[in-house]
């Protein structure tokens, strides 16, 4: 773990890490897409037998398995079944505050002439699920359940097979989880595919003799899933590209136990794997060293320690800032994923805090609840891309678009005019005679 000082900060931020790319992931990305295109389920099939645990003959699983998953759940852990169901109605709820915020409307801006806004819902919507080593129900549940409040008509579920043919069992019942959740305010078909990796968004994306061809696909995955959707952009529609979890808790050291939670919220985020980035803002070098030394103590308790260790090793960082004011410009020139704000008068930041993917306002507000149970989302942008766009939300699954009304009226024809007047003056007759005819 490193401690710097504000004024180093920027040097430290310059020179950053370099993650090395000699084109091997995008060049076997490219070639499992090739193959799908021209081989559809044969090509699926073949590259589950080199990667996934088993290449199921049907890669489509029937409904009943979802609803055998969530009653075996039910029975076998009750208490994660109620955690998982309390999440899933957070999510609902918040979604479909989100969704109300969108809306149609018609302007008339001047006489003859207007405007207005229509928004509908993708169609077709795909959420991958990961199925690695900690297969990630709680990002079915983020993903699919906006999607479903959203409007979606059709909804399509992707993740890996285990040896048994389906994909993992909690990830089949987060599936029930979140239909059911939904049922009574949202409707959309759903259907759940035992596909994995690149050939499951390569699938998605052009359609194959089972998997449907979708509008949008949604949810996190590994870095040959993300190149994937990178390359299959435009094809359809993607979410945003994920990259390494990371977050920024910025303490102004007022309670005495700041050092304790800044240290297990880095720990939290350390431990999702190496390339994770924990960082911290502190007002002193004693608080900085408070937190190191709080790190170490959860260390030697925690299971995962090889990875959070390996994590705060190489990207860990404390930074002492000096003021409001530099604290901010750190924060906004990081950009993190997660900001959590540790300070007593937290609302006097807020306003000059920019680039942030989710925001935790208040030590009790661990960015551990937003991951699972809050409501909130949390598929973020990573990599300082909060920057140029928040995190996934019903408006992924939403498309704004605009109409135009009109009719005979002083508006019209002054708009008729200046379009006819633009048009010549670009060199694009045709598009002046189109306006002018209607003079």
């Amino acid at each position: 773990m490193r401690i710097i000082s504000g004024t180093e900060f920027d040097e430290y931020w310059k020179v950053g890490a370099e993650t090395a790319n000699d084109g091997t992931v995008e060049s076997a990305v490219k070639e499992i897409i090739a193959a799908v295109r021209t081989e559809g389920d044969a090509a699926v099939r073949r590259f589950a037998s080199r990667f996934d645990k088993s290449s199921p003959a049907k890669l489509e699983v029937p409904m009943p398995e979802v609803e055998k998953a969530l009653r075996d759940l039910r029975s076998s852990d009750p208490e994660l079944a109620s955690a998982m169901e309390l999440a899933a109605d957070h999510i609902k709820r918040f979604s479909l505050k989100q969704r109300a915020q969108f809306s149609d409307f018609e302007y008339e801006m001047e006489p003859g002439l207007t405007t207005g806004q229509r928004v509908i819902p993708i169609e077709k919507v795909a959420v991958y699920a990961p199925g690695g080593r900690y297969p990630l129900f709680s990002s079915l549940l983020m993903a699919l359940i906006p999607a479903y409040c959203a409007g979606a008509e059709e909804l399509v579920i992707a993740s890996p097979p285990q040896g048994n043919g389906l994909p993992d069992k909690k990830i089949l019942a987060a599936a029930g989880i979140a239909a059911e959740t939904v049922a009574a305010e949202c409707k959309g078909k759903l259907r759940v595919f035992a596909v994995g990796g690149v050939q499951a968004i390569a699938a998605l994306a052009l359609g194959t003799e089972s998997v449907p061809r979708v509008d949008m696909i949604a949810g996190p995955g590994s870095m040959h899933v993300v190149t994937a959707k990178r390359i299959l952009f435009g094809e359809v529609g993607i979410d945003f590209l994920p990259g390494p979890s990371d977050v920024l808790i910025i303490s102004d050291g007022a309670d005495s136990s700041c050092a304790d939670f800044a240290a297990a919220d880095m720990i939290a985020q350390a431990e999702h794997d190496p390339d994770a980035r924990a960082w911290a803002l502190v007002p002193n070098r004693e608080l900085a060293e408070q937190v190191t030394a709080a790190l170490e103590r959860r260390l030697t308790q925690l299971p995962t320690v090889d990875t959070a260790r390996a994590s705060l090793d190489s990207g860990g960082l404390i930074v002492v800032y000096q003021g409001m004011e530099e604290a901010v410009r750190i924060a906004n020139a990081i950009a993190p994923e997660h900001l959590e704000l540790h300070i007593a008068d937290a609302d006097r930041w807020i306003p000059s805090l920019k680039n942030y993917g989710s925001l935790f306002i208040g030590n009790l507000s661990a960015e551990v609840l937003g991951d699972y149970s809050a409501g909130t989302n949390h598929v973020l942008p990573t990599m300082g891309n909060a920057r140029f766009t928040g995190g996934l939300s019903v408006r992924h699954f939403l498309k704004t678009v605009t109409t135009l009304r009109c009719a005979p009226g002083e508006g019209f024809e002054k708009t008729r005019r200046a379009a006819e007047v633009m048009a010549r003056a670009e060199g694009l007759e045709g598009h002046a005679l189109s306006a002018a005819a209607r003079g």
